[in-house]
């Protein structure tokens, strides 16, 4: 064995790790996706209720808290994808270091 076969494995584990974190990222992404869809059909849903029927007390309110709940989740997802992002770089770089190896 030559004496860069330690530094590889060291590297293929830390790919490796890095990859299942990459995947429960997206998996976390796909969530918060699915999450702000169904909100904004909700939104989509008020909004024509209020054009049909007018405004009440607790439809604005409804609309209001959904919107305010959408708004955090696009917070949400927003840093979700940084931290993809920077997972993503970091794969990058052990894949420049495997192949320099």
């Amino acid at each position: 064995m030559t004496e860069a076969s330690p530094v590889r494995v060291e590297l293929l584990e830390k790919r490796l790790s890095l990859v299942a974190a990459l995947s429960g990222l997206n998996a976390e992404a796909l969530k918060w996706t699915q999450l702000l869809g169904a909100i904004e059909m909700d939104i989509l849903r008020m909004e024509l209720e209020i054009g049909r029927s007018g405004t009440s007390e607790q439809l604005v309110r409804d609309l209001h808290g959904a919107e305010t709940s959408a708004a955090s989740i696009r917070t949400a997802l927003s840093d979700c994808e940084e931290r993809i992002a920077a997972a993503e770089r970091q794969v990058d770089e052990v894949d420049r270091l495997l192949a320099a190896a």
